[in-house]
């Protein structure tokens, strides 16, 4: 008895599937390539004031005695065992490290190992690594990030205030709001004032005081001697001997009022006031208005506001300006990555630290060829593309395109060019030609078998 069966396959391939499989067979061509073309790492070298291992000219038992090398900071005691082969007359001095030693040695690459270019894994050598600080998380102490902090809008600050009572070589000058008693031993009509109670003329906004006879005297940014001087010539005209004398009462009314106006013991404490660099890079403060602060470090505005308070109000005014609150940084992470987006910068960031943020990079992301985008001091854009395949692949240590990120830079991780062949391959033949006018290839595959 005698049977056929037939089986039919139908299978429509279409020049885009073509296309697709042929530039992932060129790829994976060129991948097998590059990977018999990569050089195979060195052997670790041994720690430098380490002797290496050598021959030795002269015969030896099979296994001699063992001598010990100087332990190296930060790396394990080692050992010289010296050996000979079965047969061999000729020794072997190897260097042997102790396992029994509290601290494993690792090995790894600096990027100062390399005086041009990047440091590969060929470059590795073992270092000293310390993973803890004292009692911290945070490594061992490092150099400062910035040599100075330079201000800008944003940024939130306080002012400590503090009022001393150390005595000025210059005499006092009088300013407005000050009270004084005026005397005459000769005239007692021209005395004005009350020393008991504490009563005398106050000097009026115009810096003035008005006194009989000669009606308004300016005072205000004159000292005690020269006052007296210029009432004595005054009353001249009308007395032999005027005798004037002047004396003050009330003082330092414009510190006093500075005082009042920072005074927070009641509140928050302390004799203190907030400020905020506003976008147009100035602060404001009580009795000497608005201040620039826009570039300028915590040290440098210290000094102008204090230059300031001494020629409006005069000495007994320090100031200690506080950093509360950086203005917010932010970097911004788009392209082929997972969740890109906007994502604030808390402390110094490199670009591989930013992709992390933005979740890594998709696959089929171009990471020979990341953007990064900038603004310059005189907001110019200016831009930059960088190599971190080998990095973020594992095979390249010390990457020399890591750099820091600033505020508001953007970094582009674009599409490779398989991504890019295939959104071309979409728009052109299935959403363009295909899509108004189906074709397709069909292949019939039949096969007949008798049994």
């Amino acid at each position: 008895m005698t049977s056929t069966m037939r089986f039919t396959t139908t299978r429509s391939i279409t020049p885009r599937g073509i296309l697709v499989a042929a530039c992932l067979i060129v790829l994976a061509a060129l991948a097998g390539w590059r990977d018999r073309q990569r050089i195979r790492p060195r052997p670790v070298a041994a720690p430098s004031g380490v002797v290496p291992a050598k021959r030795a000219e002269t015969a030896s038992p099979r296994r001699g005695p063992r001598s010990v090398v100087p332990a190296v900071p930060g790396y394990p005691q080692a050992v010289e065992v010296h050996l000979a082969p079965r047969g061999d007359d000729r020794v072997t001095t190897r260097l042997v490290q102790l396992c029994q030693f509290r601290q494993r040695t690792l090995v790894g690459v600096q990027s100062q190992d390399v005086d041009c270019g990047e440091a590969d894994w060929s470059a590795r050598r073992p270092l000293p690594w310390q993973v803890f600080g004292q009692g911290e998380y945070i490594g061992p102490e490092r150099t400062p990030r910035v040599d100075a902090y330079y201000l800008r809008p944003n940024d939130q600050l306080e002012f400590v205030y503090r009022f001393t009572q150390q005595p000025s070589a210059e005499p006092y000058r009088f300013s407005v709001g000050d009270e004084l008693m005026i005397e005459s031993l000769t005239a007692p009509e021209l005395n004005k004032g009350d020393l008991i109670e504490g009563r005398g003329l106050k000097i009026q906004s115009d810096g003035t005081i008005t006194l009989p006879l000669v009606r308004q005297v300016p005072v205000a940014g004159r000292t005690v001697d020269e006052i007296r001087q210029d009432l004595d010539e005054r009353y001249l005209r009308y007395y032999t001997d005027p005798a004037i004398t002047v004396t003050p009462l009330k003082t330092n009314t414009q510190l006093e009022s500075l005082r009042s106006s920072v005074d927070n013991r009641f509140g928050q404490g302390g004799l203190a006031r907030q400020a905020n660099v506003t976008p147009e890079g100035t602060i404001q403060l009580p009795a000497i208005g608005s201040v620039l602060a826009h570039g300028l470090t915590l040290g440098e505005l210290e000094q102008e506001i204090e230059e300031r308070y001494l020629e409006r109000i005069g000495d007994g005014v320090e100031i200690t300006a506080v950093l509360l609150q950086r203005a917010p940084s932010f970097v911004y992470v788009l392209g082929e990555v997972p969740a890109p987006g906007q994502y604030p910068l808390r402390q110094a960031t490199t670009v591989m630290q930013a992709l992390s943020l933005a979740g890594g990079w998709n696959n089929g992301g171009n990471l020979r060829e990341i953007v990064v985008f900038r603004r310059t001091a005189d907001w110019q854009l200016m831009a930059t593309k960088l190599d971190l395949r080998g990095a973020l692949l594992g095979a390249k240590p010390a990457p020399s395109d890591e750099i820091w990120v600033r505020d508001s830079d953007v970094i582009l991780v674009p599409k490779s060019p398989v991504l890019l062949m295939d959104d071309f391959i979409n728009l052109v033949f299935t959403r363009g030609v295909y899509g108004v006018v189906p074709v397709g290839v069909s292949v019939n595959l039949a096969k007949l078998s008798s049994i």
